[in-house]
């Protein structure tokens, strides 16, 4: 039987090379699912992406999706892409196993929880807004840190530094005046320890309502339970806000990240992974 992709509707073009598509899934040409996949357009026209991989239930646990998947990622090398993301729910068992059957390496993940009682700092530590002063040397900071994460897990410098771009657009138009946005720093005992970034979102009901972009502990002062103090800030700052669930994202590999938040209750919600089209 002969497993092959065809298209459902033209190939939409956008600004930036940006490219998207959907195909029918079909075996003999018969239909038995759909993928739809688009470059991405945060890194730019050399990465593709999967945004969806849907087998018929009557035609799954065939190798539908294996070679499905295999196809799309043939219509992505004739793009151009020179790698290919995919983004799997937690709770999607069989993607998940398919993705790591097909080479596919988890880069990041997404976690989040439900949010109750405001906690409470532990003693001698306090949060307080972050000044204009203080922003700008930490948007430099971080900007560069964030690039240098990506780079560090195989994203070429340009996509690196094209996402942060991007990210900036779209998180911060406003700088630090950015509506929905926290920005606070951690005192302990008066000495400055870390800083926190977090935002409201309204991304759909299956969404955190708001998102701990970046967390940062002083070098100096790490090792001392200040990161938990920040996260403890951040769902403090979130509920005072009206936020009841908070989300997070944390890259793979990060064990004492993975380990704090797992300890204060933060549970996958979904698993980004990549690979190279060679």
């Amino acid at each position: 039987m002969t497993t092959t992709l065809r298209p459902t509707a033209p190939e939409q073009r956008g600004p930036g090379g940006a490219r998207s598509r959907s195909y029918e899934v079909c075996v003999n040409s018969r239909p038995v699912g759909t993928v739809d996949l688009a470059t991405d357009l945060r890194f730019g026209p050399t990465a593709g992406r999967i945004l969806r991989l849907s087998i018929g239930e009557r035609d799954r646990h065939r190798g539908r999706g294996t070679v499905a998947a295999l196809a799309a990622e043939e219509v992505l090398r004739g793009w151009g892409c020179t790698r290919i993301e995919v983004s799997v729910d937690a709770g999607a068992e069989v993607g998940l196993g398919l993705a790591g059957a097909l080479g596919y390496v988890e880069r990041s993940r997404t976690m989040a929880k439900t949010l109750t009682a405001a906690p409470r700092l532990p003693a001698g530590s306090e949060g307080r807004r972050m000044t204009d002063a203080e922003y700008t040397g930490w948007r430099e900071a971080s900007r560069a840190a964030y690039v240098q994460e990506w780079i560090d897990r195989g994203v070429p410098p340009e996509q690196a530094r094209a996402k942060a771009d991007a990210d900036d657009r779209a998180l911060l138009p406003d700088g630090a005046a950015t509506a929905g946005t926290m920005l606070r720093v951690l005192t302990h005992e008066g000495t400055r320890v870390g800083t926190l970034w977090v935002a409201l979102r309204d991304e759909g009901p299956d969404e955190p309502d708001a998102f701990v972009y970046d967390v940062e502990v002083v070098p100096a002062h790490r090792g001392r339970g200040h990161g938990r103090s920040l996260m403890l800030l951040a769902e403090a700052e979130a509920l005072a806000h009206g936020a009841r669930t908070l989300g997070l994202n944390v890259f793979a590999g990060n064990a004492p990240a993975l380990g704090l938040y797992a300890a204060l209750g933060y549970a996958p919600t979904a698993f980004h992974l990549y690979k190279p089209l060679l």
